[in-house]
């Protein structure tokens, strides 16, 4: 699905994780990563789909998890134009 049509038709807003977790090797010591996508806030859905990955699948453990989410593009963002301009 086309990042515009998830933000505008169906309310998708740009969301941005960071995510806090136990470095492998090292377990007193805490890595940050940060994972941005658009997702469906509040259930945000595709980041569920990624952090279910994370635990089942890489060696280090969550800590936490912080979520920030905005919506991009607004209806008063668009103006409909009744011109067409062709290039020759």
């Amino acid at each position: 699905m086309a990042d515009f049509e998830k933000q505008f038709i169906q309310t998708y807003r740009l969301t941005t994780a960071e995510i806090l977790y136990g470095f492998p090797d090292y377990p007193d010591l805490l890595q940050t990563y940060i994972w941005q996508d658009y997702d469906y806030a509040p259930k945000f859905p595709e980041l569920r789909k990624f952090l279910d990955f994370w635990t089942r699948e890489l060696d280090g453990k969550l800590h936490s998890v912080y979520v920030a989410s905005k919506k991009v593009v607004t209806a008063g963002d668009f103006t409909h134009m009744e011109q067409e301009f062709f290039l020759d």
